[in-house]
């Protein structure tokens, strides 16, 4: 190898890229928010795999709940509150998507804000 060969390979990185909180937790939103469209989409044929998305989605919610309310939290008081109350509405309304008088479309809109939110928190970091 030559010394422009060498220059040219150390600039260039084969490592995966850094990875943040946001965009993590945006991934995981996103794959959650993906199986629940997909499966309401479905009709009753999607039924066992709404459920599952469902119930995904609502281990996520109850996760983020316990963060968002943890004394150490460096979020904003107010976004913590915010985020502590969807949290709340989302796991109420889980129960009314599968029992059928819940439309998962509410999952989704709540999750693609949050989503939104990551994007732009990431952003101006």
């Amino acid at each position: 190898m030559n010394a422009q060969e060498m220059a040219r390979t150390a600039y260039t990185s084969n490592a995966a890229p850094i990875r943040t909180h946001q965009s993590t937790e945006f991934d995981v939103f996103a794959q959650i928010t993906s199986r629940l469209k997909s499966a309401a989409s479905r009709g009753k044929a999607g039924f066992p795999d709404l459920v599952s998305a469902v119930h995904d989605n609502r281990r996520l919610w109850t996760l983020l709940a316990g963060e968002v309310a943890g004394e150490d939290n460096a979020l904003p008081q107010a976004l913590r509150a915010r985020l502590f109350y969807l949290a709340e509405f989302t796991l109420h309304h889980s129960a009314k998507v599968i029992d059928g008088s819940g439309e998962a479309g509410v999952l989704v809109d709540i999750n693609t804000a949050v989503m939104h939110g990551l994007r732009q928190q990431e952003a101006a970091a």
